[in-house]
């Protein structure tokens, strides 16, 4: 695995390339015809959508006559074990438990990326990701600027807590999103290019353990990982 890195292929390039259509960015769909082309002739990035200026969440509902797949409820928890992970790698309380204060802003030689870069990339990209889901009006960060802290170490020692927390309570509003029956995985997102609540949650599970695991890495060349 490599150590840092601008995450330009974030979600795979069979799924993201991006968007020129509009001054948005957007995690996009591609259709399989395009995909040849567009590995060749396109940069594969992260593109999604931003700062919430919106008051109200609007909530993915069923649409009315859909097909509901028999095992619905087996894919929801399935999904729901892949966000909250612990399976095939560490989950992300275990990584970040008890990380030393004066580890947290140290890049490693080699490495692009501290773990307080690494942990705010986590936050935001979750973040992003979530409130694309469910909120209309939500816009992107600027990438690949928005999508990274300004600085290797926390501004105060609070933001460390203050990310964690953020982090975990977003995962949580993904993990009802998922679990909430009314929610249908398999709709088109209204406000998106062809992205359904399924797809994002599977990216948010795909992005996290990626760099959950470049943390890790990061605790062990730093001698903090037992």
């Amino acid at each position: 695995m490599s150590l840092g890195g601008s995450d330009r292929r974030i979600g795979g390039p069979r799924f993201l390339a991006r968007n020129s259509r509009g001054p948005q960015n957007r995690w996009s769909v591609l259709p399989a015809e395009t995909m040849k082309t567009t590995r060749q002739s396109t940069d594969v990035v992260p593109a999604s959508r931003p700062h919430p200026d919106f008051q109200g969440r609007t909530k993915i509902r069923n649409v009315k006559g859909s097909k509901t797949m028999p095992n619905d409820k087996a894919l929801r928890e399935h999904v729901l074990s892949l966000l909250k992970g612990g399976n095939a790698h560490a989950d992300f309380d275990t990584v970040f438990k008890d990380f030393p204060v004066k580890l947290r802003g140290k890049r490693p030689t080699g490495a692009e990326h501290s773990p307080w870069e690494v942990l705010e990339h986590l936050r935001i990209a979750q973040w992003d990701i979530l409130e694309f889901s469910r909120d209309p009006k939500h816009k992107s960060p600027d990438f690949p600027s928005g999508y990274w802290p300004r600085t290797p170490a926390p501004p105060e020692e609070s933001a460390w807590d203050k990310s964690i927390e953020s982090f975990r309570s977003d995962l949580e509003a993904m993990c009802k999103l998922v679990s909430d029956e009314s929610t249908d995985l398999f709709a088109r997102i209204p406000h998106g290019d062809g992205q359904t609540v399924l797809r994002e949650a599977l990216l948010a599970a795909d992005h996290n353990a990626y760099h959950l695991g470049e943390a890790v890495l990061l605790r062990r060349i730093l001698g903090a990982w037992k």
